[in-house]
């Protein structure tokens, strides 16, 4: 997977923007060639689960995940630790944009 991410500056109120105060925001990304509509969901669903499990990033941050094809037969442990390498990645660089591959 390919993860990318972006510093945010910190809201200090509620200025009706869909949430973007303090924290981080994870978005994926799976197109049409990964499969069809149930398998871009499954991976969505086991995404969404690793990024739970994980715990949030200290920072504000907006961190995209872009998963390959091979997620599909990777184990849920080997993803899990994978997004925690990812994370703590982007927690130690600070505020910069810069593609993290796994």
């Amino acid at each position: 997977m390919t993860v990318f991410y972006l510093a945010r500056k910190d809201s200090d109120g509620d200025k009706g923007d869909g949430g973007s105060g303090p924290g981080s925001r994870v978005g994926f990304t799976v197109g049409k060639v990964l499969g069809g509509a149930v398998v871009r969901n499954r991976m969505k669903r086991r995404l969404r689960e690793a990024v739970r499990l994980h715990g949030p990033i200290k920072a504000s941050v907006d961190v995209v995940i872009n998963p390959k094809k091979s997620m599909l037969t990777t184990r849920f442990g080997d993803l899990q630790k994978e997004v925690g390498r990812a994370f703590d990645v982007i927690a130690k660089a600070g505020p910069k944009k810069s593609p993290v591959n796994s």
